[in-house]
């Protein structure tokens, strides 16, 4: 086993005998072995192109299947089996597209042509054999460079799979997805080569990122500030977690007139602002966080629980009959939802017994996207100008459970008050619910949304450049991040292509940036690891 793809990797370097996350070395094989298929399907696809050959299965299910292999998703090697089979039946019939068309289907041995064992175990023997690891012939950097193009490209597919479900696609996307994974068969790319697919990856998140929001905004509305209680109702109940959007709105219509108060957990917070889920009456509030307490707060959920994406260690006995997965999420004994009927988490949480009563809880604000925050635009040139706000701060990213994360509390709660606090992703949950004051009625802490809103936040900062007539890197804007999982990787490339300089990463550095690799983006865009909140204050506002 050998997986450094997120920040809690054991050790800072990388799980050799069994993930930090609680993964078996038996999943991880197995993912190692789909991601080997899904490098088959994709050399065919590149092939397919030539001869003007495409098939959408491939390029929907190649995200899905990649989206299956982020940190926490899925642990259930069952499903991996599955997902094995269908990426070798999609790539035969792939071929057999290719080949009608005139194309080339000459394969040399490689994922082009392997064939999967029949049986789990022989699965699991394969996998360790294709695993993509360090080796003393591989250069350090260029496998440095592999796998950020990996966890970039891991988390761009799962942003497209979100996007396509509501409708939007582009071609460009899903071509992109299988030109990097091919390349990761290639021997013969240079050091420049890799960094310019890095920077690709980039580019064409941001495209991805821009078909989620469309897709988000066309579909449900433009978030607008909304507040969203943190308390409780009397009544059964469903907490929705994860990232979804289509999701919840598929169990809000199935619950319409049910008696079930729906609630949601962790990154779909920000869902309370889209017009088109929060005018369902029942969706009535927030629970929890999203990492520190997960495991005590669903513990404690009185009733059925939605899983539709990741964000969550692997479940305890004690609520794993209450807990249902949607998607590419799973775990072993735990009841998986197909083809969009959520009767059974409904009927669960008819089951069990709600709330006793209504509980009070504070109050937040949610949806400030960039078209909230670009409507009043002029108010926030004008408090620039005239000095009343002094600096913005984009504090997001994702939450972990690894001790160093209260920085982002300290850093935040620090923060002068004549400063603003940009905020989105898991990683606000450590400090959503402080009442930060305002600024000539802004408020001073502005959630921006979810990680797949990332796109909102580089809009606000464009927009305030034009209006300001500089570029993103002379604003008096600052990028405190933190990362946990391979969709922050994919964003921190965005920012990168995008060429934004002077951001703040931690609370480690990624174990897959070899030094000299890091060194080259310390050189070229001024990417540094966060120190102590009053160190990096003072190092920013002087």
């Amino acid at each position: 086993m050998f997986c450094d793809q997120c920040e809690q990797t054991a050790k800072g370097q990388a799980c050799t005998v069994r993930g930090v996350c609680g993964k078996a070395p038996e999943v991880d094989y197995l993912q190692d072995l789909l991601l080997y298929m899904l490098e088959g399907i994709s050399i065919v696809a590149l092939e397919g192109q030539k001869v003007g050959v495409r098939n959408h299965r491939a390029d929907v299910f190649t995200c899905e299947a990649l989206f299956s292999t982020l940190t926490n998703v899925n642990f259930d090697p069952q499903r991996f089996v599955d997902y094995v089979k269908e990426a070798t039946e999609i790539r035969e019939a792939l071929k057999a597209q290719v080949k009608e068309a005139g194309g080339n289907v000459d394969f040399p041995q490689g994922p082009a042509t392997f064939q999967p064992a029949a049986t789990q175990e022989e699965m699991i023997k394969q996998g360790e054999m294709v695993e993509l690891r360090p080796t003393p012939d591989l250069d350090r950097d260029i496998f440095s460079l592999k796998e950020t193009l990996l966890y970039g490209i891991k988390g761009m597919a799962s942003y497209l799979f979100h996007a396509q479900e509501l409708g939007q696609e582009d071609n460009k996307a899903y071509d992109f997805i299988y030109e990097g994974l091919a390349a990761l068969q290639r021997n013969n790319l240079s050091l420049d080569d890799w960094l310019g697919l890095v920077l690709k990856c980039g580019e064409m998140n941001l495209l991805t990122m821009e078909l989620l929001d469309k897709a988000n905004t066309g579909t449900y509305g433009d978030p607008q500030p909304t507040p969203v209680s943190l308390g409780a109702k009397k009544g059964k109940a469903i907490l929705v977690s994860g990232h979804n959007l289509r999701d919840l709105d598929d169990i809000l219509k199935q619950t319409e007139g049910k008696g079930i108060y729906v609630y949601t957990h962790g990154e779909m917070l920000p869902c309370h602002g889209y017009p088109e889920l929060n005018k369902y009456p029942h969706l009535v509030g927030h629970y929890g966080t999203a990492w520190q307490n997960q495991q005590k707060e669903f513990a404690q959920f009185p009733g059925s629980i939605v899983m539709t994406t990741n964000c969550l260690m692997p479940p305890k006995e004690s609520y794993k009959d209450n807990l249902f997965t949607v998607g590419p999420v799973g775990w072993p004994g735990v009841t998986h939802i197909t083809g969009r009927d959520f009767s059974a988490a409904i009927q669960r949480a008819l089951e069990l017994p709600g709330f006793p009563e209504d509980r009070e809880g504070k109050t937040v604000m949610v949806g400030f996207a960039h078209n909230a925050v670009l409507s009043v635009a002029d108010k926030v040139v004008e408090a620039v100008k005239s000095g009343k706000i002094r600096h913005f701060f984009l504090v997001g990213g994702c939450d972990g459970a690894k001790p160093g994360r209260n920085y982002y509390t300290e850093f935040v709660e620090k923060a002068p008050k004549d400063t603003v606090i940009l905020t989105l992703a898991c990683g606000k949950f450590r400090f959503f619910d402080k009442d930060l004051g305002s600024i000539d009625g802004l408020p001073r802490l502005l959630d921006v949304g979810q990680c797949n809103d990332a796109y909102s936040a580089i809009q606000i900062a464009l927009a305030l450049a034009n209006a300001f007539d500089c570029n993103v890197n002379e604003l008096p804007l600052s990028m405190i991040l933190s990362w946990f999982e391979q969709k922050a990787v994919a964003i921190l490339l965005t920012l990168l292509h995008l060429g934004i300089k002077d951001m703040r990463l931690g609370p480690s550095l990624p174990a897959f940036i070899s030094p000299n690799v890091l060194d080259v983006l310390v050189k070229n865009f001024d990417l540094k690891p966060i120190t102590t909140p009053e160190e990096d204050l003072k190092a920013i506002l002087g």
